[in-house]
């Protein structure tokens, strides 16, 4: 694994804040020429330090009223079962997150529904009927105060 230096680390911290900012808006904030933070960029994405670009989407604004986070306690405990639960989990759009988990929760997901009939027939229809399934818990978002802050890239 190669170390970064504190440049590279301060371009990931800007490309996190605003993954739009061209090599000149890099070369800029860095102190660097445009094309020293376009290398330096795609070395980044090159060595999988950067592995991708999104665009941050408002979930009311198309329709999505309702955030939830599902811990899953699995029935039985055996690769085929996890194997089969992460494909069902791939195939839901509306599973946005899902995180292999300690304690007594085998699996955390994270959803977004229309609202919370959605999030009721999510429950009903696709998880709890799943084999490998033994219960669900389901924690309602009523407020993001943190949501999906960057990473603590520093120097230190």
């Amino acid at each position: 694994m190669q170390q970064n230096d504190e440049t590279d680390l301060r371009l990931l911290a800007a490309l996190q804040r605003d993954a739009t900012l061209t090599a000149q808006d890099l070369g800029e904030r860095l102190n660097l020429s445009p094309s020293q933070a376009a290398r330096r960029r795609q070395r980044l994405e090159q060595t999988g330090v950067i592995t991708g670009y999104r665009a941050t989407v408002a979930p009311e604004r198309v329709g999505l009223g309702v955030e939830a986070f599902i811990q899953v306690m699995m029935a039985a405990h055996s690769e085929a079962n996890a194997n089969d639960f992460r494909r069902m989990c791939d195939r839901r759009e509306e599973i946005v997150g899902v995180w292999v988990m300690t304690g007594e929760a085998d699996f955390m997901l994270r959803v977004w529904c229309a609202d919370l009939a959605a999030l009721s027939r999510l429950v009903q229809q696709a998880l709890l009927p799943h084999p490998a399934v033994a219960r669900v818990q389901s924690q309602i978002v009523m407020d993001r105060v943190k949501a999906d802050a960057p990473l603590p890239v520093s120097a230190g």
